[in-house]
């Protein structure tokens, strides 16, 4: 029985549907006979507890530049609709929270994947921190004096903003390095919450795996090589994406992690491994579908749909 399946996402026209998770999973939503609509964030709207949102009828094909057929725009009643998903890109400001307040409203009676709540709850680079055994030395904060004696310890770190995203404003900063003052004020002034500053890994340069776990299964995974001087691996920082099999010690993790995701309803999920070590959790909008399907991988959205028909039916 076909679905009515919401995808409230960013501007669909302005995708690359090469290495689009979320267009891979609207195909394959259409190949199995379900009803799409899709829809921009800012029209949410709520009023007397009833969520809506202005989406238009979808049609997708895999053809670059003509990728999508919109119908008149209509302002629908989510609680109407069988699936949305929530696919919309970071930056995790107080708007993408807004977002995830007005969803919960809705699921699960309207399936929300991933679950609204916990996505909220569940930051990337705060919720890989419930496994610190599993992850390098990290340090979460905006206090210079702290980040002195964690750079005096580890030697070379990275510096990251804790909401950031695509690899964005991802430092690498030597023990000595004479930059380091400049790049805290530049922090301090363009970021009001807290930093990640984690133990530099060197064996980046033979790769960042991105992890895809369905329904808290590890069920495919590309890894993601950095360009010359540069390293941060993603893809959309002139990464290159190469095929790759689990390691024992990437198959523990997975295996550590996933019946947290599975409780969370966190069916689609995206994990960073450098050096068997994890970094980072990704579920607002978790990417590496495509890219491992074309590089001779399964589809992993059938086995994505699979999982959310097996939650709609349940």
């Amino acid at each position: 029985m076909g679905l009515t399946v919401a995808v409230q996402m960013d501007p669909i026209e302005r995708i690359n549907i090469a290495g689009d998770t979320t267009f891979a999973l609207m195909l394959e939503a259409q190949a199995r006979g379900h009803d799409l609509l899709y829809y921009t964030p800012d029209t949410l709207s709520m009023r007397d507890g009833m969520i809506t949102a202005k989406a238009h009828p979808v049609r997708v094909r895999d053809v670059a530049g003509e990728h999508a057929s919109l119908g008149e725009p209509e302002r629908i009643d989510l609680s109407r609709v069988d699936v949305i998903l929530l696919r919309q890109d970071p930056p995790f400001d107080l708007a993408y929270i807004t977002t995830t307040h007005m969803l919960e409203r809705l699921h699960p009676r309207t399936l929300v994947i991933n679950d609204p709540a916990h996505v909220r709850n569940a930051p990337e680079k705060l919720f890989v921190t419930e496994f610190p055994h599993l992850m390098p030395p990290t340090l979460i904060t905006r206090d210079r004096d702290d980040i002195e004696a964690f750079r005096r310890e580890m030697g070379e770190i990275v510096m990251k903003p804790l909401y950031g995203h695509g690899g964005a404003a991802v430092l690498r900063v030597a023990r000595d390095d004479p930059n380091f003052g400049s790049l805290y004020d530049l922090f301090a002034a363009t970021f009001r919450e807290p930093w990640v500053i984690q133990r530099f890994l060197p064996q980046v340069k033979d790769g960042d795996k991105r992890i895809i776990l369905v329904d808290g299964e590890a069920a495919g995974a590309v890894n993601r090589v950095p360009a010359e001087n540069d390293i941060r691996s993603n893809m959309v920082r002139g990464g290159a994406a190469k095929p790759t099999d689990l390691t024992a010690r990437e198959r523990e993790i997975c295996e550590t992690i996933g019946p947290a995701l599975r409780e969370r309803g966190l069916v689609l999920v995206g994990i960073d491994v450098i050096d068997g070590l994890l970094t980072e959790i990704n579920v607002t909008s978790p990417t590496g579908i495509r890219a491992i399907k074309r590089l001779g991988g399964p589809d992993l959205a059938v086995s994505v749909w699979d999982a959310i028909e097996r939650r709609r039916s349940a």
